[in-house]
């Protein structure tokens, strides 16, 4: 069966999303993947790679004809507060043109088994949320929002086509990377607190193998049986490598420390080191392309971080990652 998927990022982060789009063909042949290239850069390299089941969309593309979200370009937000409010312009866009259900995915997960176990626990639902699963001492950050942005299905009736344009709208209106406490609002993340409350046939995800991350890994019991890794029972079926960095040629860091998750043994061989191999052998393919000069939106209007204080926050994560065991080499 066809499904449609869609996601974005430019050439920096061309491996991670390499990565994610070919565990997703993996474990699932026919899936049809509909990125949005954030740069010149990552456009040219994807159109050289030809990947399969690929379809390549420019930014003008999804802009063009949208006056809210030009609007929303150039009224001061920042380049990743313009990221975040592309999410659901994008899906708007790639349902507009298949006319199907589409689900976005953040570009920094990887699958490691079939998803039909989503689809069957979804049924005829028009839309699909997956919350983040905060352990009890992490509920404080659910101030940015109950449900994570990573996994989003909106199919193509009059349910999922309402809630979809109620983020759309709500994300041009406002989508600022910092808690707003009496709107309810966190960059287009914590809209998503409203889909149930205001539409009907939204379903949230209960399969414990869906988005695991570092957020939620302490919350589970994970184990290995016939070279599978269950979670609570049953299979993980994608993996959210949020906050991973890269310290060296094949050293890489994770913050499962930031949220009191363990980096076991288990998660360390069959979780990371995994992708983390994968990656290492795409930026072999695709080195030229992410080393390529940064053309990013630079649009009057959007604002770029960076600086001092990013250096040394940077620092900070790498010195307590050393200190929670959460280094992580890959031999060569």
């Amino acid at each position: 069966m066809t499904r449609h998927y869609c996601c974005y990022f430019d050439h920096r982060y061309l491996p991670r999303g390499l990565a994610m789009i070919r565990s997703l063909r993996r474990v699932e042949p026919e899936a049809e993947v509909w990125v949005l290239c954030l740069s010149d850069a990552a456009h040219r390299g994807l159109s050289r790679l030809n990947e399969p089941g690929v379809h390549l969309l420019a930014l003008a593309d999804v802009e063009d004809g949208d006056a809210p979200l030009l609007c929303a370009k150039t009224d001061g937000r920042s380049l990743v507060e313009y990221y975040f409010t592309l999410t659901p312009s994008l899906v708007h866009h790639v349902m507009a043109r298949t006319g199907e259900m589409v689900t976005y995915l953040d570009s920094d997960l990887y699958f490691f088994a079939g998803l039909r176990p989503i689809y069957d626990e979804m049924g005829d639902s028009s839309v699909l949320i997956i919350p983040h699963r905060f352990v009890p001492a992490m509920r404080h950050l659910e101030r940015f929002g109950r449900y994570n942005v990573g996994w989003l299905s909106f199919r193509n009736d009059a349910a999922g086509r309402a809630c979809l344009e109620w983020w759309r709208d709500r994300s041009n209106e406002w989508c600022s990377d910092v808690v707003d406490e009496a709107g309810k609002r966190y960059c287009e993340q914590r809209y998503l607190d409203g889909f149930a409350e205001n539409f009907p046939g939204v379903h949230v995800l209960a399969h414990p193998g869906a988005n695991l991350a570092p957020w939620n890994v302490a919350g589970h019991r994970l184990d290995l049986r016939e070279g599978k890794v269950l979670v609570d029972g049953r299979e993980l079926l994608f993996f959210h490598f949020h906050g991973l960095r890269r310290i060296g040629a094949r050293r890489f860091f994770a913050i499962h420390w930031e949220y009191g998750g363990p980096m076991t043994r288990l998660m360390r061989a069959h979780v990371y080191k995994p992708y983390l191999a994968e990656l290492l052998a795409i930026e072999g393919e695709t080195g030229d392309i992410a080393a390529a000069p940064s053309d990013i939106l630079r649009a009057p209007g959007l604002r770029h971080g960076g600086g001092l204080m990013t250096r040394l926050r940077a620092l900070v994560r790498l010195l307590r990652a050393w200190r929670a065991g959460c280094v992580i080499s890959v031999p060569g």
